[in-house]
């Protein structure tokens, strides 16, 4: 197949999101993923067990959604599309619900571990066989009935999960209970192990519903940021305001904002100055100023002021939907380190099961006790629940995700938070993302009697009005001089400047050029110009002349340059201090270059490069076998440059395609972020390991206590429920992160 091809595959595919119902442990997503991928016309599936929720990327012209749906249940399983409106993991939004069923397990089972717990103080309170089997019974297959349900489906697919683990062996031990009470028909006699069976059944439930609990938390980032949508929105109707759903606005449509209310669009102030809150959407705590002509976001706070604004994006096309879509995406997606969990999953059930057969044939025959031997194989069923392996990864990965966007940073995939722990050098684009993107004044030098400001005040009333980058600089330095006379006779010189009558004198502000042109000699300024030019700087001229003088004279001169942002040189100090090499890639002059290079102490600068030589250049940054080079940029020309890195890193202050190119998004234009982003994937990376670690350990140390028969099945039970709730309240420690961490 040719590369065209393969394009083109790529550009019909398309991609659905599938609720999944009834899975418990990692061998049921595999399962899930397994049947997926088998169907013809799939390009790519996967399924996260803690978001519930299966991607599948397939061709439309060889299979359908509902087919999809199909193949899962299939294998065992219930799948629904998942609604847009609905955020990842919603299903466990309310935990609470299942606390029931749990309660009434522990009622029922309480009565049998008494005489177990008592027993060793002498204390006899143990009841007669049939009084054990009433209060079994029904924790067994009532409450314990979901056990059987997904195990059977599990058996009917030709796999095994979790719950035929639990299910077999609560049911052996239930079983050889229940021959003791009919070879005992007194009551009396026999060794009941009815409290086995209920116990590991009643901790199962809680276990499940404890998960759910912390599960729940791991999705909070995704639902506070659903939160953020309004319902309603003010439209503005032939002067008239009209409160309508959100749903209804159109791009173009003006929107009333009131002081107080969340601004329900995005779109562009036409009336009206207020602050706005942004904290929940950029991570910027500070409320920031924003009047007429100044672009609003979506869910953002309007504080003080009445606004009245012209929509610009709506629905899945605002800001917001975005952001919420790309942690989504995040969340459902797979570390390169799952697939190891992976294929260890799609062969853990039958491993357990041929171990759990093994000692009891070796504990049966070998030692000719067949109840001892039915207690540890039962044992060994509980102990190896695989839910813990399952939840380790995704859950560190929500929990990561999540925080990292409730400070702005926007992770686009799992494969991007994983790579970025290991990230040894950062390239950073200069304009716009080092620097502040447009021209400020940065040296004012005048010839005597004249002084700075004066100078200052002079060309700013020369330029009033510009939109001329380097006349906006000048007007934003610029302080007003009460009672100062107006500038007249304005007449822009084509390529050289602007000229204009202010009092009695003409003044001009311009190029070289332009002075010589006017036969205004520069002097020692002529020096001073070109010291600022080596340091990469844009020069203008003043020149004046009085209605005594002959000919204009240069009063000064105003030097330019693309100012360093504020945060710029403590977010490079941070990430020298991770021992991480800096590096800028430039199109800029080799002068503007050095002068930035110098000012934040920066490790190797590369000026002159051109746009599509940018991506060579990062790819030559791994000088050493094992580099992981991460780009930062915000313009079109960074593209492939941000696409040749192992992690692309764009500032959501650019353009739309740095941010698609990119696996992460920055939401302010912040070079502290960056680090940021490593700190938060060096966390996440942490946590994955330790997951993994004690998901492992459990089973490791766990199975063999059970086959050798040191473990009990209660014990076995409390550590199999132990073993889920421990990882994922781990990953949730993630949640405590903060900046500058």
């Amino acid at each position: 197949m040719t590369d065209a091809a393969l394009t083109r595959d790529e550009l019909s595919a398309e991609s659905v999101s599938l609720s999944i119902s009834g899975m418990t442990c990692a061998a049921c997503s595999a399962r899930v993923e397994k049947s997926l991928r088998k169907v013809a016309g799939v390009s790519e599936a996967g399924v996260n067990l803690a978001t519930e929720v299966a991607t599948v990327r397939f061709h439309p012209e060889a299979v359908r959604v509902p087919d999809l749906i199909a193949a899962v249940e299939k294998a065992g399983y219930g799948a629904t599309v998942r609604s847009d409106e609905a955020p990842a993991g919603a299903e466990v939004a309310a935990p609470d619900r299942g606390w029931q069923p749990v309660a009434l397990a522990a009622l029922l089972s309480v009565p049998l571990l008494l005489p177990m717990l008592l027993q060793p103080f002498g204390v006899d309170v143990s009841l007669p066989g049939g009084w054990q089997l009433v209060l079994a019974t029904p924790v067994q297959f009532v409450l314990g009935g979901r056990f059987y349900a997904a195990g059977w489906k599990a058996l009917r697919a030709g796999s095994g999960n979790m719950d035929l683990l639990v299910a077999i062996g609560t049911s052996a031990a239930y079983g050889l209970s229940l021959y003791q009470v009919l070879a005992h028909p007194d009551g009396h006699g026999g060794h009941y192990y009815f409290e086995a069976a209920a116990v590991v059944v009643t901790l199962v439930l809680f276990g499940k519903w404890l998960e759910a609990r912390a599960k729940r938390k791991t999705t909070e980032a995704i639902r506070a940021l659903q939160a953020l949508r309004p319902e309603q929105a003010r439209l503005m109707r032939s002067g008239l305001e009209l409160t309508v759903p959100v749903s209804m606005v159109v791009v173009g449509d003006e929107v009333v904002v009131r002081p107080g209310e969340r601004i329900p669009v995005d779109g562009r102030i036409l009336e009206g100055s207020s602050h706005v809150d942004e904290s929940l959407i950029t991570g910027e705590s500070v409320p920031v100023s924003r009047g007429p002509g100044q672009l609003v976001t979506g869910g953002a706070i309007n504080a003080e002021g009445r606004l009245l604004v012209r929509t610009t994006a709506v629905g899945a096309e605002s800001v917001l939907a975005r952001i919420i879509r790309m942690v989504e995406d995040a969340q459902a997606n797979k570390a390169p380190i799952q697939r190891i969990v992976d294929r260890v999953s799609a062969v853990f059930v039958p491993i357990v099961m041929a171990i759990a057969l093994a000692t009891l044939l070796a504990w049966g025959l070998g030692g000719g006790d067949w109840t001892r031997a039915t207690l540890n194989a039962v044992a060994v069923l509980v102990i190896a629940c695989p839910c813990a392996l399952g939840l380790a990864t995704p859950t560190a990965i929500m929990a990561g995700t999540g925080v990292a966007a409730r400070h702005g940073i926007l992770i686009k995939d799992a494969q991007a938070l994983e790579r970025a722990h290991a990230i040894s050098v950062v390239a950073f684009d200069k304009t716009g993302t080092l620097t502040v993107g447009h021209p400020t004044l940065v040296a004012r030098e005048a010839l005597a009697p004249a002084g700075g400001d004066e100078l200052l005040a002079l060309a700013a009333q020369v330029q009033a009005g510009s939109e001329h980058p380097l006349a906006k600089a000048v007007l934003a330095a610029a302080s007003p001089v009460p009672g100062a006379p107006a500038a007249v006779d304005i007449h822009a010189i084509p390529g050289k400047g602007v000229r204009a009558r202010v009092g009695e004198a003409r003044v001009w502000v311009g190029s070289a050029r332009l002075m010589d042109e006017l036969g205004a000699p520069l002097g020692a300024l002529a020096a001073q110009a070109t010291r600022h030019e080596a340091a990469g700087l844009t020069v203008s001229f003043v020149a004046r002349q009085h209605a005594t003088d002959a000919a204009p004279k240069a009063v000064g001169l105003l030097a330019f340059g693309d100012q360093v942002k504020p945060s710029a040189a403590g977010a490079i100090a941070r990430l020298r201090r991770r021992g991480i090499r800096t590096v800028m890639l430039t199109g800029d002059n080799a002068g503007a270059a050095a002068r930035v290079g110098r000012e934040l102490a920066l490790d190797d600068v590369r000026a002159g490069i051109l746009p599509d030589q940018k991506a060579q250049a990062v790819a030559s940054l791994r000088e050493r076998p094992g580099d992981v080079v991460a780009m930062v940029g915000d313009g079109v020309n960074d593209a492939p440059a941000l696409a040749a890195a192992d992690v692309g890193i764009a500032m959501s202050t650019g353009t739309d395609v740095a941010m698609h190119t990119a696996g992460v998004t920055l939401m302010r234009g912040d070079p502290g972020l960056v680090d940021d982003a490593i700190s938060i994937s060096r966390r996440t990376y942490a946590k994955i390991r330790q997951n993994l670690f004690w998901a492992f350990v459990y089973n490791v140390i766990g199975i063999p206590m059970a086959a050798f028969g040191q473990l009990d099945p209660v014990v076995a039970g409390a550590a199999m429920a132990l073993s889920s709730v421990s990882v994922v309240s781990n990953a949730l420690l993630l949640r405590r992160w903060r900046p500058g961490a």
